[in-house]
């Protein structure tokens, strides 16, 4: 198994979904790494939206346009990578502590996600990826429990970032009971209802598949 093979096998798939004039959303971290480059080799008149001032930098350095999502309302399809991705389409994301913009720019559009051989899991597991409210932190701390803080940057949206480390169980009862507490700016458990398309690497295949959401 060779995982940056796995990762450059699946952007470039993924970079073959689009065509000219497509709105795109680009997600952040080591897989979107290699989408970009596949994107800018393909000369492609489209219009992206990225999740992170990092990934805005490097597709502007690649020749890609780049706008505000202010200026777009919806996407053609968002491309992203994944911490882990569960059998039933549920995913952890934000490793990079950009997951609520990444979260927003998914649900904009169809969402495809490429991952290497290492992210499918048997089941979900901690630390699932928070963004705090800087206000009230210590007493969004203590509803949180157990939660332990990053030593990371805040994120692009001066979010502090922290890790839930509590067992997830039923993802879809811990993503509401995260949701429900004040100071939560978001979590990273993606749910499978925003999932389009997920794109697996196995050396040099890639496994494709479609979730039920890709059919509406």
């Amino acid at each position: 198994m060779n995982v940056e093979r796995e990762k450059r096998a699946v952007a470039e798939a993924a970079a073959e979904y689009l065509v000219d004039g497509m709105t795109v959303g680009l997600g952040t971290g080591s897989t979107v790494a290699y989408l970009l480059p596949a994107l800018a080799r393909r000369r492609l008149a489209i219009r992206c939206v990225a999740s992170s001032p990092r990934t805005e930098h490097a597709a502007r350095e690649l020749g890609l346009s780049v706008e505000p999502f202010g200026t777009v309302s919806q996407l053609d399809v968002t491309i992203d990578g994944a911490d882990q991705i569960a059998p039933d389409g549920w995913l952890i994301k934000g490793g990079g502590a950009a997951h609520t913009r990444e979260k927003i720019v998914a649900a904009a559009g169809q969402f495809v996600v490429i991952a290497d051989s290492t992210k499918p899991v048997g089941a979900l597991r901690p630390p699932i990826p928070l963004e705090l409210l800087a206000f009230g932190l210590s007493a969004t701390l203590c509803r949180l429990h157990p939660v332990a803080l990053r030593d990371v940057p805040r994120s692009p949206d001066g979010g502090v970032i922290a890790g839930y480390q509590g067992a997830v169980g039923d993802p879809a009862r811990l993503a509401a009971r995260l949701s429900a507490t004040p100071g939560l700016v978001d979590h990273g458990l993606f749910p499978p209802e925003l999932v389009a398309i997920v794109l697996i690497g196995h050396d040099d295949e890639v496994e494709r598949r479609v979730l039920r959401s890709a059919a509406r």
